[in-house]
């Protein structure tokens, strides 16, 4: 060969250079579409399945345990039923004024040291806890005492009444709480 040939000839480096880059763009990988045709029947896995990406709009009703899932057949989960029931709770100042709260609908000062507070569900079956105490952090509870009870005129409903220590009804601010 002649040196003016020699000068042409690509070096080895360029040789592996230009292969990678027409196999990276003519591709030698191809798609596949997956179908629901092309899955045989009682193949895929639980393992198979990414978590947290099937919804109940994936799946036909009451086929998942092979019956119909009610609440009536399991039953509250403990958990949750214990996670909402602590959910529910109001801090109240003397005037009636709801200062904060959960699940709370509203709450009144119905006459001196009686209020009501109304959650947004039946709260009929649960136990209430409530402590006077002021609304912030600037005093300490007074000495007093307070008293709950189911409201007659609202499932959703507690009546709370607060007392001096004479066991004359004045009104103070309470902390409740309502477990069901």
């Amino acid at each position: 060969m002649t040196r003016r040939h020699r000068r042409l000839l690509p070096s080895p480096a360029m040789i592996v250079a230009l292969t990678a880059l027409v196999l990276s763009l003519g591709g030698s990988a191809y798609a596949v579409v997956v179908t629901g045709k092309t899955i045989r029947n009682n193949t895929v896995t639980g393992a198979d399945i990414r978590q947290r990406s099937l919804t109940g709009n994936d799946m036909k009703r009451d086929k998942i345990g092979g019956g119909s899932v009610k609440e009536s057949t399991l039953g509250p989960v403990p958990s949750a039923l214990l996670a909402h029931g602590g959910a529910r709770f109001a801090v109240v100042n003397g005037g009636g004024q709801v200062v904060r709260g959960r699940d709370v609908s509203s709450t009144v000062r119905t006459g001196a040291g009686r209020y009501q507070v109304i959650f947004n569900g039946d709260v009929r079956a649960c136990g209430y806890f409530a402590t006077i105490g002021h609304p912030g952090a600037a005093r300490p509870p007074q000495n007093s005492q307070v008293s709950v009870a189911s409201l007659a005129s609202n499932v959703n409903g507690v009546a709370i009444r607060t007392e001096n220590n004479n066991g004359a009804e004045v009104d103070r601010g309470f902390h409740l709480i309502v477990l069901c």
